[in-house]
């Protein structure tokens, strides 16, 4: 369950039980019905605010924020506590946790444990060390990858209004609400506004892309007004109040998850349509032949987008991967064969620059970009 800053951020500054124990109590009540909970808890850098408004009350720079970050983290942790009997861990998620795999399968693991213990994980984006071009951004994405993580059975977002509507219902008096959605189209993502409330960095269409996110790794989401003591009883009882967003039939393998939607390094490798056909349907690796160049500063072992020519000079996002090889090497070894790359290296790390189980294809939902033209 993901509850944001709105919920937990007092009308003085600082964070507030107001919301919080409603939730708190919806909470204890699915432990005892043997459901296990893992809580994504913003609120961290308006705690923090508070306690250094006298110090930078106008400083809005990133080592404000991080600093707010890390005073309010103990706060937001200590709030919870307050209203739960059994204990709580914090759990600090950055950037490079969920894009290294072997330090993402040890969030996983650390997770699972603390389940096993009976003890519930309070996660959070660790702000404190994150900087602007490596950070996840919102903590409704973040709620979904580690639905995903965890392999969730549901993904609950706890929002300040009734859920998804037609159009936003503090401007606009004519909108309606959506109670469920059984798929996430263009129209459906065009009703959510882009802006958040004034404490936190989500709005409603982060929670659609989180949902998003959830539906494609097989697990429904709940958007629901945190702020209603009605609607967060009722849903203690099973009933639901808000928006139900459905899920696709098929569960995606969680490694081909992690490759879709896990962050990717700045630059990608550039392809020929010969090895973007054979990528995209005949389930093929990357070779270095089938390679134009690499852009950017990337390592081996990084994940990377793979792009080809799309139209009116953009290109074509089709697939994302770990690199075996870092983006130097791959631009000397470009349109070589692979008997070569011993030559034009000196080693070799094997013929596939990205072997096919370490590679997600994205289809139609590849994205065009002219972000590397």
């Amino acid at each position: 369950m993901k509850v944001g800053s709105s919920l937990l951020a007092a009308d003085t500054g600082g964070l507030s039980t107001r919301y919080a124990l409603g939730l708190a109590q919806f909470i204890s009540a699915c432990h005892a019905d043997g459901r296990e909970i893992v809580l994504v808890s913003s609120g961290a850098v308006a705690a923090g605010r508070l306690m250094l408004r006298d110090h930078s009350h106008e400083d809005t720079s990133n080592a404000a924020r991080q600093a707010m970050a890390a005073l309010g983290q103990t706060q937001t942790v200590a709030l919870w506590q307050r209203l739960f009997d059994h204990p709580l861990a914090q759990v600090l998620l950055t950037h490079d946790d969920l894009r290294d795999r072997r330090r993402y399968l040890n969030a996983r693991a650390t997770l699972s444990e603390l389940l096993n213990y009976k003890i519930m994980p309070v996660v959070n984006e660790n702000d404190t060390v994150a900087i602007d071009e490596l950070t996840l951004g919102d903590n409704d994405n973040l709620a979904a990858i580690v639905a995903a993580l965890v392999d969730a059975d549901l993904l609950l977002i706890a929002t300040d209004i009734d859920g998804l509507y037609t159009a936003d219902p503090r401007t606009n008096l004519d909108a309606e609400p959506v109670n469920e959605v059984l798929e996430l189209t263009t129209e459906i993502m065009a009703m959510a506004g882009c802006a958040g409330s004034s404490v936190g960095t989500g709005g409603m269409r982060t929670k659609l892309e989180a949902a998003e996110k959830a539906a494609t790794a097989g697990i429904q989401t709940v958007l629901f007004n945190g702020r209603d003591s009605e609607v967060v009883s009722l849903l203690a009882r099973g009933q639901l109040r808000g928006t139900l967003l459905h899920t696709s039939a098929t569960r995606l393998h969680a490694r081909k998850y992690w490759l879709r939607h896990m962050p990717a390094v700045t630059g990608h490798i550039h392809v020929d349509a010969g090895a973007a056909h054979a990528i995209a349907h005949e389930g093929a690796s990357l070779l270095p032949m089938g390679i134009i160049r690499a852009d950017g500063m990337f390592q081996r072992g990084d994940m990377v987008e793979i792009v080809t020519d799309g139209d009116a000079g953009m290109l074509h996002v089709i697939a994302r991967g770990i690199a075996q090889y870092g983006a130097a090497e791959i631009n000397r070894i470009a349109r070589t064969h692979t008997r070569d790359i011993g030559d034009r290296l000196g080693y070799s790390y094997g013929e596939n620059v990205v072997h096919r189980d370490d590679l997600a294809t994205l289809g139609d939902t590849g994205l065009l970009t002219g972000e590397y033209a």
